[in-house]
């Protein structure tokens, strides 16, 4: 039997298929649903594999004989089907034709509807012809204005001649009162100048606002067609490639079903090119993909949701209920609470334009760690590694909202959404930040706009190593300790984070750990600078055992996944998975919550992938658009161009006060270079005397105390088992009494 099951629109069954003269007809599941006619081999294949698709609008039906049905759409695709009885076939034709009928209904109602979108795009250019000449009219008044406030200034002032040549009293007074009546009209006029040009200005304002948006709107819409046709060229070119593999071995070993009936349905044995031989299987669609594929749950509302495995990422603002844009527009004000509350400078001078022979001090640092070789500040951009680590909070209101969630697995969510954002500031920074001197610090005071401040110290020169610690007022914690490995590989380079960043909930107890991926530059030599992040990283929360396992997937031109894809899934400690993540770490983040799972047919290594459903996508993170003129200062952020920015208070130790790197800021680069090498050499000075030191206390027997961190200590996490930097205190006390102990004189 066929095991027919019917629905209000979809229709699904088994039928028997012709494959070739080896296997004759096969068992197939078929599902008929909004006019498409596709085939599985087993109903578990419906959740990541279809074996192929016919689109009945253009498609015939024929009955050949009592059980045989036939449909074709004229060209490469025809389905030789069998029914076991005449009852089941009728019930299968019935079915067919009333898809049919209803898929050139669709097709006609798509007509309408792009007939319906042209009236509208009609109606929204009138609107801008409407405003257009609103704007125009508004420019013609301005213009008549001018024209007044230029005749009466001029008559203005030939009354203010005459008046210097006045001799005699009487006439003096007559010009007088001229001058006056001339100036109240002139008064007058500009007032109406002003008056014309404060309503220019606020029509300007409200249409520039609107076209702002509407730009957008259609900037957004034209990367996702450029990314959908770019899949699709790469989709065409796979598929091209697995039917000439599959003529090759219809060639080989089958015939065509043509054969077998006449001249009946031309191409019907190249429709099941995959049904021909069960150990050559062709998985196009499956090419480099991950280990576990996401389909969206059904819901009352038929809301498709995002396929957030390794699969997908695309989740469109469109899409957003009005849940997911409370919380966008939240964050963003978050972010922008910085702004309004202090007034932060929003540019740097532009970046000069100096040409450098890259190769010449490039091609003598093949395979060495560059963090011990000079470099000019032409690599650089101005801000230290300390500044560049404190921008990994750019984002915090990620760990804010985190430390409101009654659930410790969304909370996990979130925590690795901010763990992504740190690198959205990267996708476009190709300079290298000035290495810090050995007790360099850097402070982020933001208690009293954003609720945190963040201290950071250069704890080691080699390795070069930097403590960061950040305290919240909004219920989290954060320290790590970084030390940075790069290494020159002549096309690129990479650069290797070593260190643990801790993250803590004291309310309830959960304490995050996870280290950073791999960051690799591109094209060190010849063309254009491109940055890459790849690898896995883990977050485990040590107070429940949850843990989330990302995937920075390094970017291929062959591969068809979106470029910077990140994708993981969130479990708790006995390994269920609950949440499905996915993104770009340039761009955004969501999350969708796991509703069943299952275990998928073998890929083409042999092994088998995770089949989850999932609710519908949430967004969890966006990235901030960059300033007006970025491209000019070093791409920084809204938050990198104050990171830099002076301020009273802070210890002479501070980044800010660093002098190379100052006049960098300030387009001073040679000068920059020459107090740079002043800086580094007075730096190996100091290190060699603490040698020396060390040395002549080694011979004398006496104890000579090593560097020591001046707000760091070091001690054995408890978590990590890692002997690392923890904040010791008293930096905030410090500057508030303004008693630095320093004998440091670093700068």
């Amino acid at each position: 039997m066929s095991d027919l099951k019917s629905g209000p629109d979809t229709y699904k069954g088994w039928l028997f298929k012709w494959t070739n003269y080896i296997k004759g007809y096969q068992k197939r599941w078929f599902v008929l649903s909004n006019g498409l006619l596709s085939y599985y081999r087993t109903q578990a294949e419906m959740a990541h594999t279809c074996r192929g698709t016919i689109n009945l609008a253009g498609a015939y039906i024929d009955t050949e004989d009592s059980c045989n049905i036939v449909v074709s759409n004229g060209g490469t695709q025809t389905y030789h089907l069998k029914a076991s009885s005449e009852v089941e076939r009728q019930r299968w034709v019935t079915a067919l034709e009333l898809a049919k009928a209803k898929a050139i209904r669709m097709m006609q109602a798509e007509s309408d509807d792009s007939d319906d979108e042209k009236s509208g795009a009609q109606a929204d250019k009138t609107e801008l012809q409407t405003t257009l000449r609103s704007l125009s009219s508004k420019l013609e008044d301005l213009s008549t204005c001018n024209d007044l406030i230029g005749k009466h200034g001029a008559a203005l002032q030939r009354s203010l001649n005459d008046l210097e040549t006045l001799k005699l009293p009487p006439e003096g007074s007559e010009k007088l009162k001229a001058v006056n009546e001339r100036a109240t009209l002139f008064r007058i006029t500009s007032n109406a100048m002003i008056n014309a040009c404060h309503d220019f200005l606020e029509q300007a304002q409200s249409q520039g606002k609107k076209w702002q948006k509407t730009v957008q709107y259609e900037r957004e819409q034209r990367l996702r067609l450029e990314e959908t046709l770019e899949q699709l060229a790469k989709q065409h070119n796979s598929l091209e490639r697995a039917c000439r593999g599959a003529s090759v071995r219809t060639s080989a070993g089958s015939e065509n079903p043509a054969g077998k009936v006449g001249g009946r349905g031309g191409g019907g044995g190249k429709a099941d090119a995959s049904d021909e031989d069960d150990e050559f299987e062709f998985f196009d669609a499956m090419e480099d993909a991950p280990e576990f594929i996401t389909v969206p749950a059904e819901s009352k509302h038929k809301r498709s949701g995002s396929n957030v495995s390794g699969a997908s990422a695309s989740g469109h603002l469109e899409d957003w209920n009005s849940e997911d844009l409370k919380h966008a527009s939240s964050s963003s004000s978050l972010g922008q609470e910085m702004v309004v509350k202090k007034q932060r400078r929003a540019r740097i001078p532009d970046k000069p334009n100096y040409s450098l022979n890259l190769w010449s001090i490039m091609k003598n640092c093949i395979g060495k760690d560059l963090s011990k070789i000079p470099m000019p500040v032409n690599f650089n951009e101005p801000l230290s590694m300390l500044q560049r680590l404190t921008e990994d909070l750019e984002y915090f209101d990620l760990l804010d909202k985190a430390a409101k969630c009654e659930s410790s697995l969304e909370q996990l969510c979130y925590v690795a959404a901010f763990s992504v954002s740190s690198y959205s500031t990267t996708v476009y920074r190709t300079g290298k930040p000035f290495n810090p001197l050995l007790g360099e610090t850097f402070e982020l005071d933001r208690l009293e706009e954003c609720g945190y401040r963040s201290i950071c110290e250069q704890v080691s020169h080699h390795p070069p190593a930097a403590a960061h610690h950040v305290d919240s007022r909004r219920g989290w914690r954060l320290w790590q300790e970084i030390t940075v490995s790069s290494k020159f590989r002549g096309k690129y380079l990479s650069i290797i984070p070593l260190g643990t960043i801790h993250c803590e909930f004291p309310s309830s107890g959960n304490h995050y750990t996870w280290k950073k991926v791999t960051t690799t530059v591109h094209n060190i030599i010849v063309g254009r600078l491109w940055i890459d992040q790849s690898g896995d990283i883990d977050i485990v929360n040590h107070h429940t055992g949850d843990k989330c396992q990302l995937k920075f997937i390094a970017y291929s031109y062959f591969s068809r996944d979106i470029p910077r894809k990140v994708s993981g899934v969130v479990m708790d400690a006995e390994g269920n998975a609950h949440y499905i993540l996915s993104g770009t770490w340039d761009e955004k983040m969501e999350y969708a919550k796991i509703v069943q799972s299952s275990k998928g047919s073998s890929g083409s290594e042999g092994r088998q992938k995770t089949v989850y459903q999932t609710q519908p996508a949430k967004h969890l993170w966006k990235r901030y658009p960059l300033p007006e003129n970025s491209d000019n200062m070093y791409y920084f952020t809204d938050l990198a161009l104050t990171l830099n920015e002076t301020e009273e208070g802070v210890a002479p130790t501070d980044s800010r006060l660093r002098p190379d790197q100052r006049l960098m800021e300030n387009g001073k680069w040679d000068e920059a270079n020459a107090e740079k090498q002043r800086l580094e050499e007075k730096q190996r000075l100091v290190r060699r005397r603490r040698e020396a030191e060390l040395a002549s206390a080694a011979e004398e027997g006496r104890k000579h105390e090593s560097y020591r961190p001046m707000w760091f200590e070091r001690k054995e996490d408890p978590f990590t088992r890692e002997v690392s930097c923890i904040y010791r205190g008293g930096y905030w006390e410090t500057k508030e009494k303004q008693e630095w102990k320093i004998n440091q004189d670093i700068f």
